[in-house]
């Protein structure tokens, strides 16, 4: 029977009946919903979590409670817990975000916190989320997260926090703000009267005023002494003697009296309750298999009997499945349990977790019992490593615990912290820990283990070399990988398949580099490998959009980012990055800078990657297209210092080709000249040969180039050398031979939708252009790439162009060869009757041409046909 892990943390405690309802505080709390926040803050055993639960109890809102504890303190398992208590408020909030939060990489907090605000903000009833016991929080980007979202909360949401000591948070200025309600110890106290109505009326004592007053002072009102102290004396004859010899500090007095209460219960019972310490939360059937007990005695009859009997347990859920010790009881219960005992137990706990499904809390056990076997074998998985599925950390740290000794004996343990590793990006690492593995397999058979962990180490190495571009290591080490891996360990075999691609994605190689990706990205669904799944998914998109099928590489891209989850994990700033290049080649520049915001944003969350120099590289291209020359030479100059601060090498030449299109905007020639030249950029250099007049060497550049392109079969690569050699031919004064190219390139472009490859090669361009406009070819593409023209307002500093930039509108149809001809006889000055002569027309299909086109110029008279023919470039 699989019982689900998180349904234990999601419950809103019923009134306990060992605590009384404590009216002055109850209206407290009610009376400080109109601000942010309420905390409870005291020490343990003041009743925080009994005093809320009794509250909201009596409360009309509805409440979601996330009892927290120690194994919160990882990011995404807090997020995925406080989306579940959400959850019982609103059922599609955070819908989404879980899928996201379990990958290796999950998304930023603030990211999700995001989403879920704008949720809430869409729910009708104000609602209230209790946090209970936050002193157990120690990560302090949880404490950042709150912070964000209190600074953000809506007004229909109510934030109460339990804790033993005051939280990481802004209350100052909270309080200065009045959006902060505060119970600490003085107000948690049992006033007399309470402890008259708890211990006579609850706890069933029949003490006099007088004793009670002792009680009260001895304990200060510390509510868990006087439970404690009311247990104790529960049949013990000498009360007036008991409570005079009750005193001492809280932690002694503690000890003392779980030591009263353990040696008033039977043997089964405080053996049940030491042996259940070791467990953070607690069921029946977990019992059952932790204690060994027989049939005829019921792990959860005895759960229900320590409850009634107030032996400090406290229910997870209305259905009393699950519960969980007083912190400090557990605590003292564990001390009491002898070490060796405490492992067989341990042992217990991770078979029954791992048989109902919850490999990770069954590792959490195997490493309390110190069996590194078991939890190897659990971190290794069936199919999926533990650590693909959202265990990094826990992984990670249990393997640094690990002596140095144990590792050595253990290699698969080396090269799973050396994935580990790989998984949260320390890269520096890594190498010591596979050579380390190496030299301790030195002089061991290569049977079939052995085997398949010398392939795991050859796959890590080419994953590594995968963020550093390194085509060479990554095929070598690829082949070695599928080599030795074993044909059963799919995960690592289906990501080496993916490394291979990306390998031949860097040599040009586009065929093999999608044959592969289709391959992982089939594995990896059938396996549900998430992440590889989302890079073979990405790499066919890149293959896609190299090939100029635009339209099918969005909605590739737009799938990665549904993978990805909402909000996305850092990986997805690759397809962001791809949707914001084919965006811009649409000249959506909106949507491009969108997009293109969003890469670098998720890319920032990525270490030892060069996808944030890609993204501003981009960003920086948008801005020459706007026309801001300043701004985007300001994010080249932040791009290259943070490439070269990197040796991201593989961008260098990105950043310059950039820098030579804002150098030749600003006029400066030979600096662009010069980076050119530097970085060997083909395509620059031909643009600073236009720049300066040289068209014969912009030709002898582009002409080999274009062969070259061709000749590997890079399709984008074709396509911009065709564009940038129409305009060097037309410049050259080849312009039939520049409209022949220009044709050429018109029919590679139109099924992808290009725009901007024509746009932002500018006055040029728009020239060519309007010398096909007037023939019937694509009329409707070009006449639309002619429209962006327009509506582009192109600058120029030379004044004819300034002129040109100022021409009409283009014609809403183009002119027929006979209307031309029509036209250039009308220019002529010759008479309707003469040109029906010189055509050998009737004069009434001359008449029709002038009709048509002066509709299709939108003139009235002969004299403002030919001014705009003029204009147009037409006569």
């Amino acid at each position: 029977m699989t019982i689900p892990i998180l349904s234990t943390k999601l419950y809103i405690p019923p009134p306990r009946t060992t605590m009384v309802l404590r009216s002055r505080l109850t209206e407290r709390l009610s009376e400080g919903l109109h601000r942010k926040l309420t905390l409870v803050s005291a020490s343990a055993g003041f009743g925080k979590t009994t005093l809320v639960s009794e509250w909201l109890a009596g409360c009309k809102r509805p409440a979601a409670w996330l009892s927290l504890d120690e194994g919160d303190n990882d990011p995404a398992r807090f997020l995925t817990y406080l989306l579940a208590a959400l959850q019982t408020i609103g059922a599609n909030i955070g819908e989404g975000v879980f899928g996201a939060l379990q990958s290796p990489q999950p998304p930023a907090i603030e990211s999700v916190l995001t989403v879920l605000l704008n949720e809430i903000t869409t729910l009708s009833d104000p609602f209230i989320l209790v946090l209970d016991d936050y002193h157990l929080i120690e990560t302090k980007s949880i404490d950042h997260a709150l912070a964000f979202l209190l600074d953000n909360l809506p007004p229909q949401m109510h934030l109460v926090i339990a804790t033993r000591k005051d939280p990481r948070l802004p209350m100052a200025r909270m309080r200065v703000r009045d959006q902060l309600t505060e119970l600490r110890v003085a107000d948690l106290r049992f006033t007399h009267s309470e402890a008259a109505e708890f211990l006579n009326k609850v706890m069933a004592l029949d003490l006099s005023s007088e004793e009670i007053a002792r009680l009260e002072t001895r304990t200060e009102g510390w509510i868990a002494g006087l439970q404690l102290a009311a247990v104790s004396m529960q049949g013990h004859k000498d009360a007036v003697g008991f409570i005079e010899t009750f005193t001492g500090s809280h932690r002694f007095v503690l000890d003392y009296l779980v030591e009263e209460v353990l040696q008033q219960q039977s043997e089964i019972v405080q053996s049940f309750l030491l042996c259940t310490s070791i467990l953070d939360r607690i069921c029946g059937p977990l019992c059952d298999a932790v204690l060994q007990l027989s049939p005829l005695t019921s792990g959860q009859e005895t759960l229900e009997d320590i409850e009634r009997a107030n032996l400090f347990i406290i229910p997870l859920d209305n259905e009393r499945r699950w519960y969980r010790y007083h912190h400090l009881f557990a605590d003292l219960l564990r001390r009491r349990l002898d070490r060796s005992t405490a492992a067989d137990l341990h042992l217990r706990a991770s078979v029954w977790y791992e048989q109902n499904g919850l490999e990770i809390e069954a590792f959490h056990h195997a490493v309390a019992a110190g069996d590194v076997e078991r939890a190897a074998c659990l971190t290794e998985g069936d199919m999926i490593p533990l650590h693909f599925r959202g265990a990094v950390s826990p992984v990670l740290n249990w393997l640094s615990s690990l002596p140095k000794t144990v590792l050595d004996t253990r290699p698969s343990l080396r090269v799973i912290y050396a994935s580990a590793l790989l998984m949260v990006g320390q890269l520096t690492g890594i190498e010591q820990q596979l050579q380390a593995t190496e030299s301790s397999l030195q002089g061991i058979e290569p049977d079939e283990k052995v085997r398949d962990i010398i392939g795991h180490i050859a796959s890590i190495r080419a994953t590594v070399a995968v963020s550093q571009h390194q085509v060479e290591t990554i095929l070598v080490q690829s082949h070695r990988a599928l080599e030795y891996l074993h044909p059963g360990n799919l995960p690592i075999r289906t990501a080496t398949t993916w490394t291979l691609g990306y390998a031949y994605q860097l040599q040009g190689d586009r065929a093999a580099a999608s044959s592969a990706f289709t391959e992982a990205l089939s594995i990896s669904q059938m396996i549900g490998h998430v992440i590889i799944t989302i890079m073979a998914t990405l790499g066919l998109g890149n293959i896609q959009e190299a090939e100029n099928q635009l339209y099918v590489a969005v909605e590739t891209y737009r799938r990665v980012l549904k993978l990805a989850g909402d909000p996305p994990q850092p990986v997805a700033c690759e397809a962001h990055l791809g949707l914001a290049r084919i965006f811009y080649e649409w000249n959506d520049l909106d949507a491009a800078k969108h997009h293109g915001q969003q890469s670098v944003q998720l890319a920032r969350h990525l270490e030892h990657t060069d996808r944030v120099v890609a993204g501003e590289v981009f960003l920086a291209r948008l801005e020459l297209a706007r026309g801001e020359v300043s701004g985007a030479s300001a994010i080249l100059a932040k791009a290259d210092h943070f490439a070269r601060q990197h040796n991201f090498v593989n961008q260098m030449p990105h950043v310059a080709a950039a820098y030579v299109l804002a150098l030749l905007q600003q006029g400066n020639l030979a600096a662009a000249a010069h980076l050119a030249q530097k970085h060997e950029l083909h395509s620059s250099k031909a643009r600073v040969h236009l720049a300066q007049g040289d068209t014969t060497a912009a030709l002898a550049v582009l002409e080999p180039l274009r062969g070259q392109v061709e000749a590997k079969g890079w399709e984008d690569e074709r396509l911009k050398v065709m564009v940038l050699q129409a305009v060097a031919l037309h410049a050259h004064g080849e312009k039939l031979k520049a409209a022949q190219i220009l044709v050429d390139a018109l029919t590679i472009a139109k099924p992808g939708g290009f725009i901007r490859i024509f746009v932002d090669e500018g006055i040029p361009m728009y020239r060519l252009l309007w010398d096909l406009a007037t023939h019937p070819f694509m009329s409707d593409y070009i006449g639309k790439l002619l429209a962006e023209f327009d509506a582009e307002e192109l600058k120029s500093e030379d004044e004819s162009d300034k002129r040109l930039a100022q021409t009409p509108k283009p014609l809403i149809e183009p002119l027929s060869g006979r209307e031309l001809e029509v036209l250039q006889l009308i220019a002529q000055g010759l008479s309707n009757r003469e040109i029906s002569e010189r055509l050998f027309l009737a004069l009434s299909t001359v008449k029709g041409h002038n009709r048509n086109i002066f509709d299709k110029m939108q003139v009235g008279r002969r004299t403002e046909a030919v001014a705009l023919a003029r204009k147009l470039g037409l006569l």
